[in-house]
């Protein structure tokens, strides 16, 4: 009976062991983590925002590579995450709020820039894990659409823009944790002759923070693999059954029987036979002749 519990418990360690490590691969390997390459993913409901790169501004120039336009110092967005599968694959997002600030015209004819606003939000966003690629497109509620408020000379003035790709691409990058539009073209859709005809929008926004998690957000081309390491599982120890000790049987001492002494027999002692002694005759004597 304590054979088969000891190796139920062990086939329960295995099995919570084997949870544990798929829970941990769980909380990675999707498109968007949190911290760093391979982090904690980015959940779904999860709220992502950055600000501009410190030291840039966001542009809308009359040209790609000119500078006369407006310009803005400050300029933010928020979104919420709508799916974030394994990498590589594709994350969703949508444009909940995208501001600017601080913006300024340097357009002949124009004094100021009273504001600068986003239309028909939420729109949606796909962040490719594979390539980085991010893309911006309308939502529900309508085609996007920037409106820019300007005082001139003449008085206040409201220039309307839509993209001419209907959708805007930009490019994440894990180097600064950022999402890079460059030379994004909008058409003037109404407006004055002061209005430029054609904008090309540029910004760059770092860092992208998942505010939910408190950490910078990175884009995996590739999902880590799972290793049992990742989130060490508590061990449980066994305690070994007991051993029966055998008590040795008593071994019989056999007491040896005595040995019989044989005394030995005695010898019988010949004396010697005495010699016979023969006393000479006196008449044997020479001297007797």
């Amino acid at each position: 009976m304590r054979k088969y519990l000891y190796l139920a418990s062990v086939a329960g360690a295995a099995l919570g062991a084997t949870l544990l490590a798929s829970t941990a691969f769980a909380d990675t390997g999707a498109v968007l983590t949190v911290g760093g390459v391979g982090g904690t993913n980015a959940a779904v409901g999860d709220t992502v925002t950055a600000a501009l790169k410190s030291g840039t501004n966001a542009t809308f120039y009359s040209t790609a590579t000119g500078t006369s336009g407006v310009s803005c110092t400050a300029s933010s967005f928020s979104s919420t995450v709508t799916a974030n599968p394994p990498a590589p694959g594709v994350a969703t997002e949508t444009i909940d709020a995208q501001t600017f600030g601080g913006c300024t015209s340097n357009i002949v004819g124009t004094l100021g820039v009273r504001s600068v606003t986003l239309n028909n939000l939420a729109y949606a966003a796909t962040i490719d894990g594979g390539t980085g690629a991010v893309a911006i497109s309308p939502g529900s509620a309508g085609p996007i659409q920037a409106t820019v408020v300007i005082t001139t000379l003449l008085g206040v003035i409201t220039c309307v823009y839509q993209p001419v790709a209907t959708s805007l691409a930009g490019v994440a990058s894990n180097a600064d944790n950022s999402i890079k539009f460059t030379n994004q073209q909008f058409n003037k859709l109404t407006g004055s002759t002061l209005c430029l005809s054609t904008a090309y929008w540029t910004a760059t926004y770092s860092p992208v923070t998942d505010t939910t998690q408190a950490g910078p957000v990175f884009v995996n081309a590739t999902a880590p693999e799972p290793t049992d390491t990742a989130t060490p599982e508590p061990t449980e120890t066994v305690t070994p059954e007991p051993t029966e000790t055998v008590t040795p049987e008593p071994t019989e001492t056999v007491t040896p029987e005595p040995t019989e002494t044989v005394s030995p027999e005695p010898t019988e002692t010949v004396s010697p036979e005495p010699t016979e002694t023969v006393t000479p005759d006196p008449t044997d004597s020479p001297a007797a002749v």
